[in-house]
């Protein structure tokens, strides 16, 4: 039977071990946020636990257990806390969450991490989590500590954006709930995927700046801020191709594999 590169499948000493030989402990990290009608809320943590586990099944890495909660959603580019099932959180505890669990990992002696988000709105505090954490150590005593942060989004090649959207890409705030997410979830979880629930109420018109409080009149109905037409699980499978492969290789060329 195949290894498991699950850290919550492995007892302690076979984590200890796993370590001691230097594997890479990838982080993903997501949310729990509508993605329209035809989809989960649970998008944004399964995109990138299987875009971490296909990456450590090639490298002899390990994959935490996806952190499922993230910063809070925004109607520009997640449709905002309007819609029932989003549970959102501070920056502030996203941060703190993701700042703890990699000192922990620290602790136990992991020094090559790679975090991967699925959620658009932890980009900045992944950041701040991973900053925290280093200032925590001091710059000077992080004992060779490395960590990449990765949206997997920005693994993308130029050329698999202009297959997918031969009149133009709608941007990756724009794509929330829409070709791109679907079609990963068709790939992945085509079980969870009822294209038929679908309802084609955008795209978004939004004004160039928030307004506070909401609701954001310009959100559409469905949460899908662009459209789901043209979706498909071979385009999902490009998009993870292209995910993985660009991890992997930032991987070895980070850490030296």
């Amino acid at each position: 039977m195949a290894q498991t590169v699950r850290l919550g499948e492995l007892s302690w000493p076979e984590f200890a071990d796993r370590v001691k030989a230097g594997a890479v402990l990838l982080v993903p990290i997501g949310a729990t946020e509508q993605h329209g009608r035809h989809m989960p809320l649970s998008v944004d943590a399964i995109i990138p636990q299987a875009i971490c586990e296909a990456v450590a099944h090639r490298c002899g890495g390990i994959v935490a257990p996806v952190i499922p909660y993230g910063n809070r959603s925004q109607p520009r580019s997640g449709g905002g806390p309007a819609f029932p099932g989003t549970i959102n959180l501070s920056a502030a505890t996203c941060a703190a969450l993701l700042r703890d669990v990699l000192a922990e990992l620290f602790r136990h002696g992991v020094r090559r991490i790679v975090v991967v988000n699925g959620h658009y709105e932890n980009i900045w505090p992944s950041i701040e989590a991973i900053e925290g954490l280093l200032d925590r150590l001091g710059r000077d005593g992080t004992d060779g500590l490395k960590i990449v942060r990765v949206d997997h989004w920005e693994m993308i090649k130029p050329a698999t954006l202009a297959r997918i959207f031969p009149d133009g890409y709608p941007g990756i705030e724009l794509e929330h709930a829409s070709v791109i997410e679907t079609s990963i979830m068709l790939a992945l979880r085509p079980d969870l995927v009822h294209l038929e629930r679908a309802a084609h109420d955008g795209p978004a018109r939004f004004k160039p700046y928030d307004l506070y409080p909401g609701p954001v009149r310009e959100v559409p109905a469905s949460g899908v801020l662009s459209l789901t037409e043209g979706s498909s699980e071979e385009k999902g499978r490009w998009l993870i191709a292209d995910a993985v492969d660009g991890i992997e290789r930032a991987v070895r060329d980070e850490f030296g594999l």
